[in-house]
Formats: C-alpha cells, sequence, structure tokens
C-alpha cells in the first residue's frame, strides 16, 4: 500500500477507535475524545481529498466546509439565523473565536466529505447531487446535534422540536439544509474546474457507513441519555436515504466483480 494511501487509512482507524472510546470516557475527558474525533476525522477527509482529488480540491474542500461552517456559527451564535438561538459551552471544546469553538469548523469537513463522496458515486447529475448530499447532512446532524446537546456542548433557547427531541427546534434543521445545500452547490462548482478525477472513494464511503449504523447503535444502546434512543431512529432513517441505495450499489459492483472473476477462470475470492 502506498504511503499516502496508508496515511489515510491509518487517520480513518485512529479515528473509528476515538469514537469507540467516546461512551467510555467521562467529564473533561470526554471532551477531549470529542475534539481529538473531530480533528482525526477532518484530518482524514482533508489528506484523502488531497491524496485522491489534488490539494487544490482539498484546499476548496477546506475553504467551503470549514470556511462556510464557521461564518455560519458566527452568525448563528450571534444572531440565531439560520439554525434558531443557541450557544456554545464555555471552555469545552478548546479555543473558541467569536464565541465558536475552533473545532467546529472542522466538524463540517468532516461530516461533509463523506457524504459528498457517496452523493458523487449514487448521480453524477449536479442537482441530484447537491440534494443527496443536503440530505445526508441533516441526517448526519440528526445524530450530532442530539448527542452533543445531551452532552451539554451547546444549548438552544427554544422553538418547536422532533418528537423526543425536544431540546433542538426546527429551525436547526432547517438551517442544515440551507448551508448544506450552499456547500455542496459549491463542491459542484468546485468539481467542475478540478481536471482530476476522485480516485478510490473507498475509505470516506466507510465512514459514512461508519457513521450511519455506527452511530444508531451507539445511541440506541450505549450513550445513557433517552433522547438519543429517538435520534438513533432519526438518523438512521434520514441517513439511510443514501445508506440504502449505496449498500445496493456496493453490492452490484461485488457481484459484477465476482463475474469477471469466474469469467476470466480466477477462483472467487474468500
Amino acid at each position: 500500500m502506498p504511503a499516502a494511501a496508508l496515511a489515510v487509512t491509518a487517520l480513518a482507524v485512529a479515528a473509528v477507535a476515538a469514537q469507540i472510546a467516546y461512551p467510555l470516557a467521562h467529564g473533561s475527558a470526554r471532551d477531549v475524545v470529542t475534539v481529538l474525533v473531530v480533528a482525526l476525522l477532518a484530518a482524514t477527509c482533508l489528506t484523502h481529498a488531497a491524496v485522491h482529488r489534488g490539494v487544490p480540491w482539498a484546499t476548496g474542500l477546506f475553504v467551503i466546509s470549514a470556511g462556510l461552517g464557521f461564518t455560519s456559527e458566527v452568525v448563528g451564535t450571534a444572531t440565531g439565523f439560520p439554525y434558531g438561538c443557541y450557544a456554545y459551552a464555555t471552555d469545552r471544546l478548546g479555543p473558541a473565536l467569536f464565541d465558536v469553538p475552533l473545532v467546529v469548523p472542522l466538524a463540517w469537513t468532516a461530516g461533509l466529505y463523506p457524504v459528498w463522496c457517496v452523493a458523487s458515486r449514487l448521480t453524477e447529475r449536479d442537482a441530484s447531487r447537491i440534494a443527496a448530499a443536503t440530505v445526508g447532512m441533516v441526517g448526519w446532524d440528526l445524530y450530532l446535534d442530539p448527542q452533543m446537546v445531551a452532552d451539554g456542548q451547546w444549548t438552544w433557547c427554544h422553538g418547536s422540536a422532533l418528537p423526543g427531541l425536544t431540546h433542538i427546534p426546527l429551525s436547526n434543521y432547517a438551517g442544515w439544509v440551507a448551508v448544506a445545500a450552499v456547500m455542496a452547490t459549491a463542491l459542484t462548482a468546485l468539481d467542475r474546474v478540478s481536471r482530476r478525477s476522485r480516485g478510490d472513494d473507498t475509505v470516506p464511503i466507510a465512514l459514512f457507513l461508519w457513521t450511519w449504523l455506527g452511530s444508531a447503535l451507539a445511541h440506541a444502546v450505549f450513550l445513557d441519555a433517552p433522547e438519543l434512543r429517538w435520534s438513533a431512529v432519526y438518523g438512521l432513517a434520514a441517513m439511510g436515504l443514501l445508506g440504502v441505495p449505496l449498500l445496493v450499489s456496493l453490492r452490484r459492483d461485488l457481484r459484477a466483480h465476482r463475474n469477471q472473476r469466474r469469467r476470466a477462470g480466477t477462483p472467487p475470492d474468500l
């Protein structure tokens, strides 16, 4: 395995290991693990993008996801637009700028890239890819927000909410639709000007599947907060709008690979 691919895999494994450690940590140790998870996931995504799509594309990804994400969070905490009224806890997630922890923009990168890679696999049409990525990001937030609110990392003021998730207003998800759509549109434009193909997306696709299925299991079983039983259902269903077609696509590719090996007279994979 080339050194760059090995580095991407090592970062992804470390990120998953940190996520597994999250339910086992408590207090300030859990805060450290939270920051570590986000940093490792973002590093995995940016490194993978640089290796398989080129450094300019990876730079664009960072500017679009972290830059727009940070801007929306600064505006959001100051004005309540576009997510609703909310505030981050003080001194929980490391250094902050304009009352937004600096690790938060990296979370946008960590969430957007795997979702974008899956959306790009499922469809090549710009409008469909933007819509799929937007849906996937909202599904990802249906895990993220309830988990972080249950852990006290940020709090909401008021507003109508989904059944079972009474501490998070519906305006939050409307804001995610708007911001994610803008990010996906910008990534579409970035793809148009890029002259490099996307390469092997195995790692980000694996991270998507891990987030979709692993988060549902963690929220339903391993994290001790009643509202997370609801987020397990919501997140599983919403991310499943991409996850189920992805599994069908992967199964179809595996079947085609086996048929090709059979025609070539090669023994099937074990």
